[in-house]
Protein backbone atom coordinates (compact mmCIF):
# COMPACT_ATOMS: atom_id res chain seq x y z
CA UNK A 1 0.00 0.00 0.00
CA UNK A 2 1.75 3.50 -0.87
CA UNK A 3 1.06 6.21 1.75
CA UNK A 4 1.98 8.89 -0.43
CA UNK A 5 -0.77 8.12 -2.66
CA UNK A 6 -3.07 7.54 0.67
CA UNK A 7 -2.01 11.00 1.67
CA UNK A 8 -2.53 12.88 -1.65
CA UNK A 9 -5.62 11.45 -2.15
CA UNK A 10 -6.69 12.46 1.82
CA UNK A 11 -5.52 16.17 0.82
CA UNK A 12 -7.22 16.33 -2.40
CA UNK A 13 -10.29 15.33 -0.49
CA UNK A 14 -10.00 18.22 1.74
CA UNK A 15 -9.80 20.90 -0.54
CA UNK A 16 -12.46 24.05 -1.08
CA UNK A 17 -13.18 22.63 -4.32
CA UNK A 18 -13.59 18.80 -2.85
CA UNK A 19 -15.82 20.88 -0.55
CA UNK A 20 -18.43 22.28 -2.85
CA UNK A 21 -18.79 19.75 -5.27
CA UNK A 22 -19.45 16.89 -2.86
CA UNK A 23 -21.36 19.11 -0.38
CA UNK A 24 -23.36 20.02 -3.17
CA UNK A 25 -24.15 16.62 -4.49
CA UNK A 26 -25.04 15.69 -1.06
CA UNK A 27 -27.62 18.54 -0.63
CA UNK A 28 -29.05 18.38 -4.02
CA UNK A 29 -29.03 14.51 -3.16
CA UNK A 30 -31.15 15.24 0.03
CA UNK A 31 -33.57 17.95 -2.01
CA UNK A 32 -34.24 15.25 -4.63
CA UNK A 33 -34.63 12.26 -1.88
CA UNK A 34 -37.20 14.41 -0.08
CA UNK A 35 -39.70 14.83 -3.14
CA UNK A 36 -41.67 11.53 -3.56
CA UNK A 37 -41.16 9.74 -6.81
CA UNK A 38 -37.50 10.90 -7.54
CA UNK A 39 -35.56 8.06 -7.19
CA UNK A 40 -31.64 8.52 -6.74
CA UNK A 41 -31.07 6.70 -10.35
CA UNK A 42 -33.20 9.81 -11.78
CA UNK A 43 -31.58 12.23 -9.91
CA UNK A 44 -28.03 10.73 -11.41
CA UNK A 45 -28.78 10.27 -14.91
CA UNK A 46 -30.49 13.92 -14.94
CA UNK A 47 -26.51 15.41 -13.25
CA UNK A 48 -24.28 13.40 -15.43
CA UNK A 49 -24.24 16.35 -17.78
CA UNK A 50 -23.92 18.58 -15.26
CA UNK A 51 -20.30 16.63 -14.45
CA UNK A 52 -18.87 17.51 -17.66
CA UNK A 53 -16.85 20.29 -16.85
CA UNK A 54 -15.61 19.10 -13.69
CA UNK A 55 -12.52 17.52 -12.64
CA UNK A 56 -12.69 13.09 -12.74
CA UNK A 57 -12.69 13.33 -8.91
CA UNK A 58 -14.85 16.11 -8.11
CA UNK A 59 -17.22 14.37 -10.66
CA UNK A 60 -17.72 10.91 -9.43
CA UNK A 61 -16.95 12.38 -6.00
CA UNK A 62 -20.10 14.69 -6.51
CA UNK A 63 -22.19 12.20 -8.07
CA UNK A 64 -21.43 9.40 -5.03
CA UNK A 65 -22.29 12.19 -2.78
CA UNK A 66 -25.34 12.85 -4.72
CA UNK A 67 -26.78 8.98 -4.69
CA UNK A 68 -26.03 8.95 -0.54
CA UNK A 69 -27.99 11.89 0.01
CA UNK A 70 -30.85 11.09 -1.99
CA UNK A 71 -31.12 7.61 0.38
CA UNK A 72 -30.91 9.51 3.28
CA UNK A 73 -33.27 12.39 2.06
CA UNK A 74 -36.02 9.75 0.67
CA UNK A 75 -36.50 8.57 4.60
CA UNK A 76 -37.81 12.21 5.16
CA UNK A 77 -40.61 11.67 3.37
CA UNK A 78 -41.00 8.12 3.80
CA UNK A 79 -41.43 9.43 7.77
CA UNK A 80 -43.60 12.29 7.44
CA UNK A 81 -45.77 11.96 4.48
CA UNK A 82 -45.75 8.03 4.53
CA UNK A 83 -44.64 8.69 0.91
CA UNK A 84 -41.31 7.00 0.44
CA UNK A 85 -38.94 9.28 -1.71
CA UNK A 86 -38.07 5.64 -3.68
CA UNK A 87 -39.24 1.95 -3.15
CA UNK A 88 -35.88 0.86 -1.02
CA UNK A 89 -37.27 3.78 1.58
CA UNK A 90 -40.78 1.96 2.02
CA UNK A 91 -39.71 -0.21 4.86
CA UNK A 92 -38.84 3.03 6.65
CA UNK A 93 -42.57 3.77 6.59
CA UNK A 94 -43.53 1.25 7.82
CA UNK A 95 -42.64 2.89 11.52
CA UNK A 96 -41.28 5.80 10.47
CA UNK A 97 -44.92 7.06 9.92
CA UNK A 98 -46.69 5.64 12.92
CA UNK A 99 -43.73 6.95 14.96
CA UNK A 100 -44.15 10.48 13.72
CA UNK A 101 -48.01 10.70 13.93
CA UNK A 102 -47.48 9.63 17.87
CA UNK A 103 -46.02 13.62 18.08
CA UNK A 104 -42.41 11.82 17.66
CA UNK A 105 -41.60 12.65 14.06
CA UNK A 106 -38.13 14.54 14.77
CA UNK A 107 -36.52 11.54 16.58
CA UNK A 108 -37.89 9.55 13.80
CA UNK A 109 -36.02 11.65 11.38
CA UNK A 110 -32.53 11.70 13.42
CA UNK A 111 -32.77 7.86 13.93
CA UNK A 112 -32.94 7.22 10.29
CA UNK A 113 -30.22 9.86 10.02
CA UNK A 114 -27.74 8.42 12.41
CA UNK A 115 -28.65 5.21 11.16
CA UNK A 116 -28.04 6.00 7.62
CA UNK A 117 -24.74 7.58 7.98
CA UNK A 118 -23.33 4.46 10.07
CA UNK A 119 -24.25 2.29 7.54
CA UNK A 120 -22.72 4.42 4.85
CA UNK A 121 -19.91 4.60 6.48
CA UNK A 122 -19.12 1.00 7.84
CA UNK A 123 -20.04 0.21 4.51
CA UNK A 124 -17.69 2.43 2.44
CA UNK A 125 -14.84 0.90 4.66
CA UNK A 126 -15.42 -2.30 4.02
CA UNK A 127 -15.03 -1.48 0.39
CA UNK A 128 -11.99 0.03 0.76
CA UNK A 129 -10.40 -3.00 2.53
CA UNK A 130 -12.50 -5.03 -0.09
CA UNK A 131 -12.49 -3.62 -3.66
CA UNK A 132 -8.56 -2.63 -3.45
CA UNK A 133 -7.63 -6.94 -3.25
CA UNK A 134 -10.19 -7.61 -5.22
CA UNK A 135 -9.35 -5.58 -7.82
CA UNK A 136 -5.27 -6.83 -7.55
CA UNK A 137 -6.88 -10.37 -8.20
CA UNK A 138 -9.10 -9.62 -11.11
CA UNK A 139 -6.02 -7.83 -12.64
CA UNK A 140 -4.81 -11.48 -13.44
CA UNK A 141 -7.74 -12.43 -15.29
CA UNK A 142 -7.93 -12.76 -19.19
CA UNK A 143 -10.75 -12.34 -21.98
CA UNK A 144 -11.80 -15.82 -20.87
CA UNK A 145 -12.53 -14.77 -17.48
CA UNK A 146 -14.15 -11.46 -17.88
CA UNK A 147 -16.43 -13.10 -21.30
CA UNK A 148 -17.68 -15.76 -18.80
CA UNK A 149 -17.91 -13.13 -15.68
CA UNK A 150 -20.39 -10.60 -17.19
CA UNK A 151 -22.43 -13.41 -19.02
CA UNK A 152 -23.06 -14.63 -14.96
CA UNK A 153 -23.67 -11.08 -13.78
CA UNK A 154 -26.21 -10.72 -17.03
CA UNK A 155 -28.27 -13.94 -16.41
CA UNK A 156 -28.16 -13.31 -12.00
CA UNK A 157 -29.32 -9.89 -12.75
CA UNK A 158 -31.70 -10.59 -15.08
CA UNK A 159 -33.27 -13.65 -12.64
CA UNK A 160 -33.24 -11.23 -10.03
CA UNK A 161 -34.41 -7.73 -11.08
CA UNK A 162 -37.83 -9.24 -12.46
CA UNK A 163 -40.45 -11.32 -11.03
CA UNK A 164 -40.47 -13.18 -14.44
CA UNK A 165 -37.24 -14.43 -15.86
CA UNK A 166 -38.31 -14.72 -19.55
CA UNK A 167 -39.44 -10.67 -18.69
CA UNK A 168 -35.97 -10.40 -17.06
CA UNK A 169 -34.56 -12.01 -20.44
CA UNK A 170 -36.09 -10.15 -23.02
CA UNK A 171 -35.21 -6.99 -21.28
CA UNK A 172 -32.14 -8.09 -21.22
CA UNK A 173 -31.83 -8.93 -25.05
CA UNK A 174 -33.12 -5.96 -26.22
CA UNK A 175 -30.18 -3.90 -24.06
CA UNK A 176 -28.15 -6.30 -25.68
CA UNK A 177 -29.22 -5.87 -28.96
CA UNK A 178 -29.01 -1.58 -28.50
CA UNK A 179 -25.63 -1.69 -27.18
CA UNK A 180 -24.55 -3.70 -30.49
CA UNK A 181 -25.68 -0.14 -32.38
CA UNK A 182 -22.13 1.45 -33.53
CA UNK A 183 -18.56 0.96 -35.31
CA UNK A 184 -17.51 -2.86 -35.01
CA UNK A 185 -14.85 -2.71 -31.84
CA UNK A 186 -12.54 -5.37 -34.17
CA UNK A 187 -13.40 -4.12 -37.56
CA UNK A 188 -14.23 -0.61 -37.91
CA UNK A 189 -17.67 -1.19 -39.69
CA UNK A 190 -20.78 0.66 -38.72
CA UNK A 191 -23.98 -1.93 -37.49
CA UNK A 192 -27.21 -0.53 -37.06
CA UNK A 193 -26.72 3.26 -37.58
CA UNK A 194 -28.67 3.80 -40.81
CA UNK A 195 -26.46 6.21 -41.74
CA UNK A 196 -26.31 8.45 -38.95
CA UNK A 197 -23.52 10.00 -38.13
CA UNK A 198 -24.40 10.38 -34.63
CA UNK A 199 -24.50 6.44 -34.07
CA UNK A 200 -21.08 5.49 -34.97
CA UNK A 201 -19.99 5.95 -31.21
CA UNK A 202 -22.97 3.64 -30.13
CA UNK A 203 -26.77 4.50 -28.52
CA UNK A 204 -25.90 7.54 -26.01
CA UNK A 205 -25.69 6.36 -22.97
CA UNK A 206 -27.33 9.83 -21.61
CA UNK A 207 -30.20 9.44 -24.09
CA UNK A 208 -30.94 5.73 -22.58
CA UNK A 209 -30.53 6.76 -19.24
CA UNK A 210 -32.43 10.12 -18.67
CA UNK A 211 -35.01 8.35 -21.08
CA UNK A 212 -36.03 4.76 -19.41
CA UNK A 213 -35.21 6.18 -15.70
CA UNK A 214 -36.40 10.29 -14.97
CA UNK A 215 -38.24 11.20 -18.03
CA UNK A 216 -40.42 7.39 -18.11
CA UNK A 217 -41.08 8.33 -14.17
CA UNK A 218 -42.33 11.70 -14.94
CA UNK A 219 -44.80 10.46 -17.05
CA UNK A 220 -46.32 8.02 -14.66
CA UNK A 221 -45.90 10.58 -11.76
CA UNK A 222 -47.76 12.81 -13.62
CA UNK A 223 -50.80 9.74 -14.44
CA UNK A 224 -50.63 9.17 -10.53
CA UNK A 225 -51.33 12.74 -9.96
CA UNK A 226 -54.79 12.65 -11.50
CA UNK A 227 -56.11 10.02 -9.27
CA UNK A 228 -53.70 10.73 -5.94
CA UNK A 229 -53.75 14.68 -4.41
CA UNK A 230 -54.32 13.75 -0.92
CA UNK A 231 -51.50 15.26 1.49
CA UNK A 232 -50.91 13.25 4.68
CA UNK A 233 -48.07 15.39 6.12
CA UNK A 234 -47.39 15.47 9.38
CA UNK A 235 -46.39 18.58 10.92
CA UNK A 236 -43.39 19.50 12.77
CA UNK A 237 -43.90 21.15 16.01
CA UNK A 238 -40.94 22.27 18.94
CA UNK A 239 -40.82 19.81 20.99
CA UNK A 240 -38.08 19.66 23.66
CA UNK A 241 -38.64 15.90 24.48
CA UNK A 242 -39.18 15.39 20.89
CA UNK A 243 -34.94 14.53 19.93
CA UNK A 244 -32.95 11.51 19.97
CA UNK A 245 -31.91 9.99 23.55
CA UNK A 246 -28.93 8.21 24.70
CA UNK A 247 -30.89 4.83 25.64
CA UNK A 248 -32.45 5.11 21.86
CA UNK A 249 -29.42 4.97 20.51
CA UNK A 250 -27.71 2.50 22.51
CA UNK A 251 -31.08 0.27 21.47
CA UNK A 252 -30.59 0.47 17.75
CA UNK A 253 -26.91 0.23 17.30
CA UNK A 254 -27.04 -3.64 17.57
CA UNK A 255 -29.98 -3.12 14.66
CA UNK A 256 -27.78 -0.47 12.70
CA UNK A 257 -24.47 -3.14 12.97
CA UNK A 258 -26.30 -6.03 11.91
CA UNK A 259 -28.38 -3.83 8.40
CA UNK A 260 -24.94 -2.84 7.85
CA UNK A 261 -24.13 -6.08 7.02
CA UNK A 262 -26.94 -7.46 5.17
CA UNK A 263 -26.94 -4.14 3.02
CA UNK A 264 -23.33 -4.42 2.59
CA UNK A 265 -23.80 -8.11 1.38
CA UNK A 266 -26.55 -7.12 -0.44
CA UNK A 267 -25.31 -4.68 -2.27
CA UNK A 268 -22.12 -6.67 -3.14
CA UNK A 269 -24.56 -9.01 -5.41
CA UNK A 270 -24.90 -7.48 -8.65
CA UNK A 271 -28.56 -6.62 -9.23
CA UNK A 272 -30.41 -7.07 -6.20
CA UNK A 273 -30.35 -3.36 -5.31
CA UNK A 274 -31.47 -1.16 -2.05
CA UNK A 275 -35.34 -2.45 -1.51
CA UNK A 276 -33.97 -5.84 -1.19
CA UNK A 277 -31.22 -4.98 1.24
CA UNK A 278 -33.65 -2.77 3.32
CA UNK A 279 -36.55 -4.85 3.49
CA UNK A 280 -34.24 -8.44 4.40
CA UNK A 281 -32.81 -6.04 7.21
CA UNK A 282 -35.94 -5.11 8.30
CA UNK A 283 -37.62 -8.38 8.35
CA UNK A 284 -34.49 -10.37 10.17
CA UNK A 285 -34.93 -7.46 12.99
CA UNK A 286 -38.65 -8.28 13.49
CA UNK A 287 -37.82 -12.38 13.90
CA UNK A 288 -34.96 -11.32 16.07
CA UNK A 289 -36.93 -8.96 18.49
CA UNK A 290 -38.25 -9.90 21.42
CA UNK A 291 -41.63 -7.99 20.73
CA UNK A 292 -42.34 -8.02 17.30
CA UNK A 293 -45.65 -7.09 17.75
CA UNK A 294 -44.11 -3.50 18.23
CA UNK A 295 -43.06 -3.06 14.72
CA UNK A 296 -45.43 -1.55 12.49
CA UNK A 297 -46.70 0.59 15.09
CA UNK A 298 -44.02 3.45 15.91
CA UNK A 299 -40.30 1.12 16.46
CA UNK A 300 -36.77 2.73 15.79
CA UNK A 301 -35.77 -0.65 15.83
CA UNK A 302 -37.54 -0.65 12.12
CA UNK A 303 -36.14 2.63 10.77
CA UNK A 304 -32.71 1.86 11.35
CA UNK A 305 -32.54 -1.56 10.56
CA UNK A 306 -34.31 -0.27 6.89
CA UNK A 307 -31.98 2.64 6.50
CA UNK A 308 -29.00 1.63 7.95
CA UNK A 309 -29.21 -1.47 4.97
CA UNK A 310 -30.70 1.14 2.48
CA UNK A 311 -27.58 3.21 2.76
CA UNK A 312 -25.09 0.21 3.19
CA UNK A 313 -25.93 -1.12 -0.07
CA UNK A 314 -24.76 2.32 -2.10
CA UNK A 315 -20.85 1.73 -1.34
CA UNK A 316 -21.52 -1.92 -1.34
CA UNK A 317 -22.53 -2.04 -4.82
CA UNK A 318 -19.48 -0.62 -5.66
CA UNK A 319 -17.71 -3.36 -4.49
CA UNK A 320 -18.05 -5.36 -7.85
CA UNK A 321 -17.48 -2.10 -10.16
CA UNK A 322 -14.18 -1.12 -9.12
CA UNK A 323 -12.96 -5.07 -8.90
CA UNK A 324 -14.78 -6.28 -12.05
CA UNK A 325 -16.26 -2.98 -13.85
CA UNK A 326 -19.38 -4.99 -13.25
CA UNK A 327 -22.04 -2.61 -11.98
CA UNK A 328 -23.91 -3.23 -8.55
CA UNK A 329 -27.27 -1.58 -9.45
CA UNK A 330 -28.40 1.14 -12.07
CA UNK A 331 -26.60 3.76 -9.68
CA UNK A 332 -23.27 2.09 -9.92
CA UNK A 333 -24.01 1.59 -14.02
CA UNK A 334 -24.67 5.42 -14.36
CA UNK A 335 -21.34 5.89 -12.91
CA UNK A 336 -19.61 3.95 -15.62
CA UNK A 337 -21.03 6.65 -18.05
CA UNK A 338 -19.38 9.30 -15.98
CA UNK A 339 -16.07 7.78 -16.13
CA UNK A 340 -16.26 7.04 -19.51
CA UNK A 341 -17.12 11.00 -19.99
CA UNK A 342 -13.81 11.71 -18.93
CA UNK A 343 -12.04 8.87 -20.60
CA UNK A 344 -11.69 6.68 -17.97
CA UNK A 345 -12.18 2.89 -17.66
CA UNK A 346 -13.75 1.57 -14.72
CA UNK A 347 -12.55 -1.49 -13.32
CA UNK A 348 -9.62 -3.29 -12.27
CA UNK A 349 -7.35 -1.47 -14.31
CA UNK A 350 -8.28 1.68 -12.06
CA UNK A 351 -6.69 0.82 -9.52
CA UNK A 352 -3.12 0.00 -12.15
CA UNK A 353 -3.12 2.98 -14.38
CA UNK A 354 -5.31 5.97 -11.73
CA UNK A 355 -4.34 4.46 -8.15
CA UNK A 356 -4.75 8.31 -6.97
CA UNK A 357 -7.99 9.20 -8.24
CA UNK A 358 -9.44 5.62 -6.70
CA UNK A 359 -7.94 6.18 -3.17
CA UNK A 360 -9.71 9.71 -3.99
CA UNK A 361 -12.90 8.97 -4.62
CA UNK A 362 -12.92 6.84 -1.33
CA UNK A 363 -11.71 9.98 0.72
CA UNK A 364 -14.55 11.95 -0.97
CA UNK A 365 -17.10 8.95 -0.01
CA UNK A 366 -16.30 9.67 3.72
CA UNK A 367 -16.27 13.30 3.77
CA UNK A 368 -19.41 12.68 1.78
CA UNK A 369 -21.06 10.93 5.07
CA UNK A 370 -19.55 13.26 7.11
CA UNK A 371 -21.32 16.54 5.44
CA UNK A 372 -24.43 14.29 4.84
CA UNK A 373 -25.03 13.93 8.49
CA UNK A 374 -24.00 17.83 9.24
CA UNK A 375 -26.59 18.67 6.72
CA UNK A 376 -29.29 16.30 7.95
CA UNK A 377 -29.28 17.55 11.07
CA UNK A 378 -28.70 21.00 11.02
CA UNK A 379 -31.01 21.48 8.16
CA UNK A 380 -33.83 18.86 9.59
CA UNK A 381 -36.28 21.52 9.80
CA UNK A 382 -35.80 22.98 6.30
CA UNK A 383 -35.46 19.48 4.33
CA UNK A 384 -39.11 18.66 6.19
CA UNK A 385 -40.59 21.90 4.60
CA UNK A 386 -39.27 20.96 1.15
CA UNK A 387 -42.29 18.02 1.42
CA UNK A 388 -45.21 20.19 1.13
CA UNK A 389 -43.78 21.05 -2.88
CA UNK A 390 -46.56 20.20 -4.75
CA UNK A 391 -45.72 17.49 -7.91
CA UNK A 392 -47.59 19.65 -10.50
CA UNK A 393 -44.26 22.05 -9.90
CA UNK A 394 -41.54 19.28 -9.68
CA UNK A 395 -42.62 17.43 -12.61
CA UNK A 396 -42.16 20.47 -15.11
CA UNK A 397 -38.87 21.39 -13.52
CA UNK A 398 -37.23 17.54 -13.82
CA UNK A 399 -38.79 17.59 -17.46
CA UNK A 400 -36.94 20.55 -18.40
CA UNK A 401 -33.85 19.31 -16.69
CA UNK A 402 -33.86 15.93 -18.51
CA UNK A 403 -34.11 17.57 -21.93
CA UNK A 404 -31.62 20.23 -21.23
CA UNK A 405 -29.36 17.59 -19.91
CA UNK A 406 -29.15 16.00 -23.48
CA UNK A 407 -29.00 19.45 -25.36
CA UNK A 408 -25.79 20.08 -23.48
CA UNK A 409 -23.97 16.84 -24.90
CA UNK A 410 -24.43 18.33 -28.46
CA UNK A 411 -27.14 15.69 -29.78
CA UNK A 412 -29.23 18.12 -30.82
CA UNK A 413 -32.78 17.10 -32.47
CA UNK A 414 -31.68 13.92 -33.06
CA UNK A 415 -30.84 13.42 -29.82
CA UNK A 416 -34.10 14.73 -28.19
CA UNK A 417 -36.04 12.36 -30.87
CA UNK A 418 -34.08 9.79 -29.50
CA UNK A 419 -34.54 10.85 -25.76
CA UNK A 420 -38.09 10.93 -26.27
CA UNK A 421 -38.19 7.55 -27.62
CA UNK A 422 -36.57 5.64 -25.08
CA UNK A 423 -38.85 7.97 -22.32
CA UNK A 424 -41.93 5.79 -24.24
CA UNK A 425 -40.02 2.17 -23.98
CA UNK A 426 -39.36 3.03 -20.33
CA UNK A 427 -43.11 4.04 -19.79
CA UNK A 428 -43.89 0.68 -21.20
CA UNK A 429 -41.53 -1.19 -19.29
CA UNK A 430 -42.53 0.01 -15.82
CA UNK A 431 -46.42 -0.46 -16.82
CA UNK A 432 -45.66 -4.13 -18.02
CA UNK A 433 -43.43 -4.70 -15.00
CA UNK A 434 -39.86 -5.06 -17.38
CA UNK A 435 -37.06 -4.84 -15.62
CA UNK A 436 -35.59 -1.81 -17.17
CA UNK A 437 -32.53 -2.31 -14.27
CA UNK A 438 -31.86 -5.62 -16.40
CA UNK A 439 -31.87 -3.56 -19.54
CA UNK A 440 -30.15 -0.55 -18.49
CA UNK A 441 -27.15 -3.06 -17.11
CA UNK A 442 -27.34 -5.20 -20.12
CA UNK A 443 -26.74 -2.21 -22.50
CA UNK A 444 -23.84 -0.75 -20.88
CA UNK A 445 -21.74 -4.18 -20.48
CA UNK A 446 -22.73 -5.32 -23.78
CA UNK A 447 -19.66 -3.73 -25.41
CA UNK A 448 -16.93 -5.27 -22.97
CA UNK A 449 -18.65 -8.59 -22.78
CA UNK A 450 -18.51 -8.75 -26.77
CA UNK A 451 -15.08 -7.19 -27.16
CA UNK A 452 -13.77 -10.17 -24.32
CA UNK A 453 -16.16 -12.83 -25.98
CA UNK A 454 -14.43 -12.31 -29.44
CA UNK A 455 -10.82 -12.27 -28.17
CA UNK A 456 -12.06 -15.33 -26.40
CA UNK A 457 -13.10 -17.02 -29.42
CA UNK A 458 -10.09 -15.42 -31.65
CA UNK A 459 -7.35 -16.79 -28.98
CA UNK A 460 -8.61 -20.01 -28.88
CA UNK A 461 -9.79 -20.57 -32.38
CA UNK A 462 -12.90 -22.30 -31.76
CA UNK A 463 -11.23 -25.06 -29.31
CA UNK A 464 -13.83 -25.39 -26.34
CA UNK A 465 -10.95 -27.49 -24.90
CA UNK A 466 -8.73 -24.41 -23.42
CA UNK A 467 -11.46 -23.76 -20.67
CA UNK A 468 -9.73 -26.71 -18.89
CA UNK A 469 -7.07 -24.92 -18.10
CA UNK A 470 -8.81 -21.98 -17.08
CA UNK A 471 -10.64 -23.06 -13.81
CA UNK A 472 -12.09 -19.70 -13.20
CA UNK A 473 -13.49 -18.91 -16.53
CA UNK A 474 -15.20 -22.63 -16.46
CA UNK A 475 -16.71 -22.30 -12.78
CA UNK A 476 -18.51 -19.17 -14.25
CA UNK A 477 -19.70 -20.56 -17.28
CA UNK A 478 -21.18 -23.71 -14.93
CA UNK A 479 -22.67 -21.07 -12.25
CA UNK A 480 -24.43 -19.14 -15.60
CA UNK A 481 -26.29 -22.38 -17.12
CA UNK A 482 -26.90 -23.44 -13.47
CA UNK A 483 -28.81 -19.88 -12.86
CA UNK A 484 -30.38 -20.05 -16.21
CA UNK A 485 -31.65 -23.45 -15.63
CA UNK A 486 -32.84 -23.13 -12.02
CA UNK A 487 -34.79 -19.70 -12.73
CA UNK A 488 -36.34 -21.62 -15.72
CA UNK A 489 -37.81 -23.99 -13.00
CA UNK A 490 -38.73 -21.54 -11.07
CA UNK A 491 -40.39 -19.68 -13.32
CA UNK A 492 -42.69 -22.40 -14.38
CA UNK A 493 -43.28 -23.33 -10.90
CA UNK A 494 -44.46 -19.97 -10.22
CA UNK A 495 -47.04 -19.84 -12.72
CA UNK A 496 -48.03 -23.65 -12.40
CA UNK A 497 -49.11 -22.18 -9.07
CA UNK A 498 -50.57 -18.99 -10.17
CA UNK A 499 -53.12 -20.92 -12.99
CA UNK A 500 -54.02 -23.06 -10.33
CA UNK A 501 -54.69 -20.44 -7.80
CA UNK A 502 -58.42 -20.11 -7.33
CA UNK A 503 -59.80 -17.07 -7.97
CA UNK A 504 -62.32 -14.76 -6.45
CA UNK A 505 -65.76 -14.38 -7.49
Amino acid sequence: MDFSVIGAAAAEALTLASFIGIGGGVLLGYVVGVIPGLSRSVAISIAIPMTFYMSPYIAISFLIGLSKGTAAGSAVSAILLNAPGEASSAATALDGYPMARQGKPKTALQVGLIASVMGDILATIILIFVAIPFARVALLFGPYEMAAILAFALVFIAGLSGGNIFKGLAAGGLGIFLGTIGLDNQTGLPRLTFGYTELMDGMPLIAVAIGTLALSEMFIQSEKLRYDRENMAVSMKKDTSDRITWPIFKGILPTILRGTGVGTFVGALPGLGPSVGSFMSYGMTVKAAKDPESFGKGNPKGIAAAESADNAVIPAALIPLFGLGIPGNVSAALLIGAFAIHGITVGPLLLRDNPELLYSIFAGMILASVIMLALGWFGLMFFAQITRVPPHVVIPIVIFFCLAGMMLQGYGTFGLIILMGFAALGYLMKKYDYSFVTFLVAFIITPMLELNLRQSIILSRGNWAILLDRPIATFFIACTALALITLIIRTFRTDKAAAGAPTSE
